[in-house]
This record gives C-alpha cells, structure tokens and sequence, in this order.
C-alpha cells in the first residue's frame, strides 16, 4: 500500500476516488478500513476548500421547503405570524426575526446556517431605465 498523503491536485484527488472505490467494502477496524477512514476525511477536505455549496439565502430555503413540503402560505402565516408579514418576508421588506429562525428550524428542519445570513433584495428592473436603454 502507498502512502497517504494530502490531495493538493485534482490527480491527488482523482487517485484517491479510485482508491476509495477499491476499499469501499474494506471492514471497520482493519488496516483497508482504517485506510479508507482516512481517505474519505481527506477527500471531503478537498471537496469543501475547492467546491464548497455555500447554503441558500433565507427566503429561498423557505421557498424550497415549502415547495419539497407541498405547504402553502397559510402554514407560512401560521409559523410567522400573519398574511402580512408573510407578505413582507417573502417579498424581502421585512427580514426575519430571531423567534422567525427559531420556529423555521425547530418547526421546518431549515438549516440556521440558511436561515442567520442577510437576506438580500432582488433587484427589480426599472421599466423606465430599460426604455432609456439603461
């Protein structure tokens, strides 16, 4: 067996995903287990420095669970608060409050890492700047 060392290149990288494939029924506890163990930490290591997903905006992870969920604005309402400030929160004029995240995560299952970032506006295009050609 080679050496393992740190995948610094996408050859590193590619060579280790061969390996792993070749150790994926190795058993727990052995040296091939063990091996594999290592393996695996070193190629999400990999994964997360050079193709990290970062995690939705907070009104798009609310969108796409409601959406995997089939649940309508009026389950929103009664997580939020009211028609209204479902309103505002989903149109980005309104950010969500603390107790909002809260009851988003513990209720939903949405990520805090999703739900704690700044939501940002959509910018709307301006009728008036693209008949000027702006």
């Amino acid at each position: 067996m080679n050496t393992i060392k740190p995948i610094k290149t996408e050859a590193d990288y590619d060579a280790a995903l061969a390996e792993i494939d070749t150790l994926m029924d190795a058993k727990s506890g052995t040296s091939e287990g063990d091996r594999l163990d290592v393996l695996v930490t070193l190629v999400e290591a990999y994964e997360e420095k050079h193709w990290r997903i970062d995690p939705p905006e907070p009104i798009e992870a609310i969108k796409l669970r409601m959406q995997q969920r089939g649940l309508s604005r009026g389950v929103l309402e009664k997580v939020l608060g009211s028609k209204g400030r479902v309103s505002e929160v989903l149109n980005r004029k309104r950010p969500l409050t603390l107790e909002m995240i809260r009851r988003l995560h513990s209720l939903w299952g949405i990520p805090a890492e999703s739900l704690i970032q700044p939501t940002t506006r959509k910018r709307r295009t301006n009728v008036r700047s693209l008949a000027q050609g702006r």
